[in-house]
């Protein structure tokens, strides 16, 4: 068995595990992907609008992004997040998999099995009924192969912000409480294929928006949830202001009450902030004292259970004009990057 010590010096200085070194166990990869004791992991998404011949625009993560965005807070990231979206390829992304570990960091893949990027429809394809009863399993073993090939460890997520109906594995698409039952029995089978394809270095996380929307009994958090047997972590996104336009406004620590409600469904389960962040020109709510506060909570220990936060470090447009463009990036904002800075400096931040 390979101690945590060894797995994470493997990871954080850049040395490759080769493609043919036997994969990691379950627990070998919880051990590597847990931060030190009395640490905390500070992650990333940097994403990037680019031309596309069918949908006009597709997001991607570049990994020079990284580079830029770890310049302008100071600090090395511990994980690096992207989309692995189906309507691009339904293969293993090897190449970007082992560009986040030559970074030294470790890749958390946001696994979307959807037909295209836009939100708020149903899927025509890949449906939790489909996946649910087989329909992928061929597609889902030989990624799940590529990932064990991989070797060491990954952070894998299906059903992103899955209370949120603007995703199409919310169970607004598929009956409703029908739906929630049907995306649970779809995770499930997802992580069973990855059992049997040897993928035992995939670290599981369950990731639910901060508010169910909507606000519905069918719709709770705790109805899609596959069961601890199957998940490792348990993921969060929340955002205050998401475009320099709107007035509504989150604050920070209302994450609290989401992290209660996760604590009492899986107590024994460590938590992550898998999105968090705020527009930097919204005038109704400063970006720099909400990402001060937020910082200050999750360093100083608040919530004990917190393990690691995403900042989602992003533009993309609103309609034509660029004074409306959403705007999440730590490079553009010089309150941002100063509160970043300082705040990141602190003993408690891994690695």
């Amino acid at each position: 068995m390979l101690s945590r010590f060894v797995l994470l010096i493997c990871l954080l200085s850049i040395q490759l595990i080769p493609a043919t070194a036997k994969t990691l166990s379950h627990q070998e990869a919880l051990n590597a992907v847990m931060p030190p004791a009395g640490k905390i992991w500070h992650g990333t998404y940097v994403g990037k609008m680019v031309p596309h011949p069918k949908y006009g625009e597709v997001e991607v993560a570049p990994i020079r992004g990284i580079t830029a965005y770890e310049r302008a807070v100071n600090h090395k990231v511990g994980w690096i997040t992207f989309n692995d979206d189906w309507f691009q390829t339904r293969r293993f992304p090897s190449k970007r998999t082992h560009a986040i570990r030559a970074h030294g960091a470790i890749p958390y893949v946001r696994l979307m099995m959807r037909s295209d990027p836009f939100q708020d429809h149903k899927e025509p394809l890949f449906t939790t009924r489909a996946i649910a009863a087989g329909k992928f399993d061929q597609d889902l073993q030989k990624w799940m192969r590529g990932a064990a090939k991989f070797g060491s460890p990954l952070l894998v997520e299906y059903g992103t912000e899955v209370n949120g109906d603007w995703f199409p594995w919310n169970g607004k698409w598929a009956g409703y409480r029908k739906g929630a039952t049907l995306f649970a029995k779809a995770y499930r089978r997802i992580i069973r294929i990855a059992r049997k394809n040897g993928a035992s270095n995939i670290v599981w996380v369950f990731h639910v928006n901060h508010l169910d929307g909507p606000q519905k009994t069918w719709n709770r958090m705790e109805n899609y949830y596959p069961g601890d047997r199957f998940i490792d972590w348990l993921g969060i996104s929340i955002y205050s202001t998401m475009n320099p336009y709107e007035s509504y406004k989150v604050p920070f620590r209302h994450v609290g009450k989401t992290i209660a409600r996760l604590e009492k469904m899986a107590p024994e389960k460590p938590i992550i902030l898998s999105e968090f962040g705020t527009d930097i020109r919204n005038p109704y709510e400063p970006a720099g004292p909400w990402a001060r506060g937020a910082l200050r909570d999750l360093i100083n220990n608040r919530w004990p259970k917190i393990i690691g936060f995403n900042w989602w470090n992003e533009r993309w447009p609103n309609g034509n004009n660029p004074k409306r463009a959403t705007d999440l990036r730590v490079k553009a904002s010089p309150a941002l990057r100063r509160i970043f800075n300082r705040q990141l400096a602190s003993p408690r931040i891994a690695p």
